[in-house]
């Protein structure tokens, strides 16, 4: 089992940054497949980035503006978002998956999911 916790968000303006937690309680952590994913009013949830092994990949929205990193020690994964923009403002929930390969952007084989974190971006 594997329970994760959120912080991080909130507001900012159009060009800022934010930086988002995800603690992770139980015994696996370092090893498996975490990964961000996002949902707008009226949009289907999207997936951002993932992480697995070290080994990082990207929504194409999402790169070179996001960075996910996990701290296995702190058992926290983090995702660092810079130059936001309207069109990212959303809840932000992070997932964790034990499955081999890492499904990365397929939400649906995440079976472990933070409540969810609120991110606004105004213009």
């Amino acid at each position: 089992q594997v329970q994760l916790v959120q912080s991080g968000g909130g507001s900012v303006q159009a060009g800022g940054s934010l930086r988002l937690s995800c603690a992770a309680s139980g015994s696996y952590f370092s090893g498996i497949c975490m990964g961000w994913f996002r949902q707008a009013p009226g949009k289907e949830r999207e997936w951002v980035a993932a992480i697995a092994r070290g080994f990082t990949r990207y929504a194409d929205s999402a790169k070179g503006r996001f960075t996910i990193s996990q701290d296995n020690v702190k058992k926290t994964l983090y995702m660092e978002m810079n130059s936001l923009q309207p069109e990212d403002s959303a809840s932000y929930y992070c997932a964790a998956s034990l499955r081999y390969p890492c499904p990365i952007d397929k939400a649906a084989e995440y079976s472990y999911w933070g409540q969810g974190t609120q991110v606004t971006v105004s213009s």
